[in-house]
């Protein structure tokens, strides 16, 4: 890269993913960078504070791109549907949060961290078995905050202990869905307790005090569509070297972050000292059995997936069987892996402009 300061534009500014993504910028080894934060017509003019900054939301235009490096979208996807390929022909490196883009040609769903556990970079002949970014992809789609976590956590494994297979229920927040569903769940709440009727426009069915596999047939909220992204994006991030997983959706009556029960079979017997061992290394805490065990609370604010491990039922001090609890921020995870794919495409920024 160059000494040159480079330009960073937002879209969805105002949103949950936005506000977390403008924090961790500005935190990152990207903060030095000009950030511009951008929204629809309604969110502009809104202060937002990330760091010790604080910023305008300006009104998302076609003009709003110009002299832009970096465009993050963390708003709705119309907004990334609408105005993406402005910012590509503005000449700009895309990371996009709202999944919109997933279909669209050529662009790649990514999660370095989770290349670095499988040892792309150390392939035996010296390509990557997947395809990762160059100079002729349009955008990136940030992985989906589950499926990073899951093929993380399997890598990491895979690495010293060989997997036979693997199994989760994955306990769903409210926040994943945006400040409406939060909302509802904080109204529910209210009105449960003073025996009012449900507002039910987000989930079509209680949440609150409630754990739902699957929810009402006119909620706005679909746990199907996204365990199906999951499975995408894992078996995309995976590239076939990893278990398939099965898999379960929970909709938690949480307002944020997320808990999984990870269930994993080893090929070859192993102690809960070597399952632990083998997570150990950036972006995993493993949580030890004297501490409390890892929550969406204690979670919340902390940059590392934290897990906990114990062995399934059984005697003896080895097996194959083990159950991994996890929790992690999901604003965060997904903020720190979007970061994380901007600093993979500004590799290909040599001069300042992906042409």
């Amino acid at each position: 890269m160059t000494s040159r300061e480079y330009r960073i534009g937002i879209v969805g500014a105002s949103s949950l993913a936005g506000k977390e993504l403008s924090e961790e910028l500005a935190t990152s080894s990207l903060g030095a960078w000009d950030f511009v934060l951008l929204d629809e017509e309604d969110a502009a003019g809104q202060v937002v504070a990330a760091a010790d900054e604080v910023s305008f939301i300006q009104r998302l235009e076609a003009s709003s791109f110009d002299r832009m490096d970096f465009v993050f979208f963390a708003g709705g996807s119309a907004a990334t549907k609408g105005h993406w390929q402005q910012a590509r022909r503005a000449g700009a490196s895309i990371v996009d949060l709202t999944y919109a883009l997933e279909g669209e040609k050529d662009v790649l769903v990514r999660a370095p961290w989770v290349d670095e556990a499988l040892g792309v970079a150390e392939a035996l002949d010296g390509k990557a078995p997947q395809k990762v970014p160059d100079l002729n992809t349009p955008a990136v789609v940030a992985a989906h905050p589950v499926a990073v976590m899951l093929a993380l956590v399997a890598g990491r494994l895979q690495g010293k202990l060989a997997l036979a297979s693997v199994a989760a229920t994955v306990m769903e927040p409210a926040s994943e869905y945006g400040r409406a569903a939060m909302d509802e769940l904080h109204q529910q709440t209210v009105n449960l307790l003073s025996f009012q009727t449900l507002p039910r426009e987000q989930y079509d069915a209680q949440v609150s005090f409630n754990l739902l596999p699957e929810l009402g047939e006119e909620a706005k909220v679909k746990l199907a569509t996204t365990e199906q992204r999951i499975r995408r994006h894992y078996a995309g991030l995976s590239d076939g070297r990893l278990p398939v997983p099965a898999l379960q959706m929970v909709q938690a009556p949480v307002f944020h972050g997320y808990v999984l029960s990870m269930l994993v079979e080893l090929e070859e017997a192993a102690t809960v000292d070597q399952v632990e061992g083998a997570l150990v290394g950036d972006h995993i805490d493993v949580v030890g059995g004297e501490s409390d065990p890892p929550s969406n609370l204690s979670a919340a604010g902390q940059e590392d997936i934290m897990v906990r491990v114990r062995k399934d039922s059984g005697e003896g001090e080895k097996g194959t069987r083990f159950w991994i609890w996890m929790g992690a921020d999901n604003l965060k995870l997904a903020a720190l892996n979007a970061i994380a794919c901007a600093t993979e495409l500004g590799r290909l920024r040599p001069l300042g402009k992906v042409q």
